[in-house]
């Protein structure tokens, strides 16, 4: 037959078992037999506020009042239902389903299969549940593993993660891991490696080590202090990765800077600036700027608004600077169109076109088109047609060559 006990308000009382439920009154005290101490519940504990258990705890379920600390630890087969107050867990903690108003702190491990908390959660340990759900915010400093975790303002995890969906609407820190899809309103970190498959950020993102993933959407910027394996990154302020990059493409509103190689098996479409330490390659680029890299080799074309620098050149089909635009370093492309007072040195096609007032040092082409009053100060040599317009500056007269020097 069970036996319900209930403990008085500003009582001490011992116990070992009780079979049945256990009510608590306020600013009670409770201890448990033994050692380590320990109190076990058959039933439901019922703690009107301000409790303090100076023992570990079992129950079938805990609903509380107010403040209740429990200073060792607390196993709930059940539910954990604790209302206008915070639930202290000077221990580990495990229970089926937590439901805390305002603030849950566990010293040590927390496992539960949904933890739903109003205002703080706070974990000393490592945290591993289904679905976690927090109005304020979230802290832990071991590993957390969770299928969900929704919390309205930020979160702070000091170790590895392994989540599928998070979502955050201030800020979230992560010490690396795994996650499937990442949706944060203001900005997101993570000070080691991160696998992801969706990156969703409205302000800031940074990214540190070798990190793998797919898709990036930021509103701000995007640093990576490493390398990046990606499929398509869309930001709208600047990319910054300290090492390599690969992916599919890259479409940036402001400015890009690669310290490494740049691979791309599709696009970099950028409006302003592109600097790429070692050689950018892709399948078309769009810069609206600057573009500065050791070598860029596209499959296609080269559009280019401001300025292409390269120390050992640019290779694709299509090249095209825009009105007065500049190309330092060498340019080989089948087709070539250089804009009105534009700049160039050595350009190579077979197909060239030099609008007005362009100028060049050498031009070499198998069909060269040269508007009117342009200047070229080297060579200019042709194979099949060359086509000129008035009032040209030469330095030396054109060459109709069997062979160009590429």
């Amino acid at each position: 037959m069970h036996k319900d006990i209930s403990a008085p308000s500003r009582s001490n009382m011992t116990l070992d078992f009780v079979d049945g439920d256990l009510t608590v009154g306020k600013h009670a005290t409770i201890r448990g037999a033994g050692s380590p101490s320990t109190v076990k519940v058959s039933g439901t504990i019922y703690c009107e506020g301000h409790n303090v258990f100076e023992c570990s705890l079992s129950a079938e379920s805990l609903e509380t009042e107010g403040d209740v600390v429990i200073q060792g630890d607390l196993e709930v087969h059940d539910e954990v239902e604790a209302n206008d107050g915070r639930l202290e867990v000077r221990g580990k903690m495990a229970a089926r389903r937590v439901d805390v108003d305002e603030v849950l702190y566990v010293d040590k491990d927390l496992a539960a299969e949904e933890a739903d908390v109003g205002g703080r959660l706070e974990v000393g340990g490592s945290v591993k549940a289904e679905n976690i759900d927090v109005g304020g915010s979230f802290r832990a400093k071991g590993a957390v593993e969770t299928e969900t975790v929704d919390v309205g303002g930020s979160l702070s995890i000091d170790s590895r993660v392994e989540i599928v969906n998070l979502d955050v609407g201030g800020s979230a820190r992560v010490n690396g891991g795994k996650i499937a899809r990442i949706d944060v309103g203001g900005s997101f970190e993570s000070s080691a490696p991160l696998e992801f498959e969706d990156i969703d950020v409205g302000g800031v993102v940074r990214l540190t080590g070798k990190n793998k993933g797919g898709k990036v959407d930021v509103g701000g910027s995007f640093k990576v202090e490493g390398d990046l394996e990606f499929e398509d990154i869309d930001v709208g302020g600047k990319v910054e990765i300290t090492g390599s990059a690969e992916g599919s493409s890259i479409d940036v509103g402001g400015r890009v800077e690669v310290e490494g190689f740049l691979k791309l098996s599709r696009s970099l479409d950028v409006g302003g600036t592109v600097r790429v330490g070692q050689e950018v390659t892709a399948e078309d680029i769009d810069v609206g700027g600057v573009l500065k890299a050791r070598k860029a080799t596209v499959q296609r074309h080269v559009e280019v608004g401001g300025v292409i620098s390269t120390s050992e050149g640019v290779a694709a089909s299509f090249v095209e600077i825009g009105r007065g635009g500049e190309a330092q370093g060498p340019i080989m492309a089948e087709e070539i169109v250089i804009g009105k007072d534009a700049r160039v040195q050595s350009i190579y096609g077979k197909r060239i076109l030099l609008r007005s007032d362009a100028e060049a040092e050498n031009v070499y082409g198998e069909r060269i088109t040269i508007e009117s009053h342009c200047h070229i100060s080297g060579d200019l040599q042709y194979t099949d047609e060359l086509r000129m317009g008035e009032h040209i500056s030469l330095l030396k007269a054109p060459q109709k060559v069997d062979r160009l020097p590429f």
